[in-house]
């Protein structure tokens, strides 16, 4: 569904990512993890179309996504869900939904319906302000928000980020539902153990290149991803 190829971007002088392949396969969930600044946050929105490559291919069902708009890589099908969030705190739960919708507004209510299904929370408070929910109220409500629009491949970055343990348990959980349903998912993830057991297959960042990758399952069992990742 998804290939990288020889990816590289910066941000001025400051070389972010360089030369990293990764494909994700249709109904996968493929995580990315490494330290602060291993280049996994860049590569997501170099795939969303926020950071332009300097170098690379870039294909996505077949088609090359050099130079394409955000706004039309949602079109095509592909949805980010932020680090930190970013819900419209001035905006009702309603409201921000809403706005994920803009482009799928024919499939409106079949798409607020699936949301309102995973997180009922949502649909009890439907008429509150976004800034006045909890941390993993607004996280839902993220996850929510891209949604709306459909994507067949959804972009999660941080997704446990600041939330308390129970909150991360439904987090994951919900996740792993997601993927059920046919979505394909890349996830970034601080939490690495968690990240490594939900998905199938995962790659290790370091100073913007892959250093190792491989299935999910044999991550948690290698000894250099244990020592650097998993506190052991």
């Amino acid at each position: 569904m998804l290939t990288l190829r020889a990816i590289h971007a910066s941000y001025g002088p400051i070389k972010a990512i360089s030369g990293i392949d990764i494909e994700v396969h249709k109904g996968e969930i493929v995580c990315l993890i490494g330290s602060n600044g291993a280049g996994k946050t860049t590569t997501l929105m170099a795939v969303s179309g926020i950071v332009r490559p300097d170098a690379g291919d870039l294909f996505f069902e077949g088609q090359r996504m050099n130079g394409v708009p955000a706004h039309e890589v949602v079109r095509r099908g592909i949805c980010q869900v932020p680090e930190g969030r970013r819900v419209f705190p001035r905006l009702t739960i309603q409201e921000n939904l809403e706005m994920g919708a803009f482009l799928r507004k024919k499939d409106f209510q079949r798409n607020l319906e699936r949301v309102f299904t995973l997180f009922p929370i949502l649909k009890d408070r439907r008429g509150q302000m976004g800034g006045t929910l909890s941390g993993g109220e607004q996280q839902m409500l993220a996850v929510g928000r891209a949604l709306m629009a459909n994507p067949s491949l959804l972009l999660l970055d941080e997704p446990s980020l600041g939330l308390a343990p129970i909150m991360v348990s439904k987090i994951f959980k919900t996740i792993k539902e997601i993927n059920e349903e046919g979505v394909t998912i890349l996830l970034v993830e601080q939490n690495a153990r968690a990240a490594l057991k939900l998905s199938h297959r995962g790659y290790v960042l370091e100073s913007g290149a892959i250093a190792l990758q491989g299935r999910g399952e044999d991550l948690l069992d290698n000894e250099e991803v244990k020592r650097a990742y998993l506190g052991e």
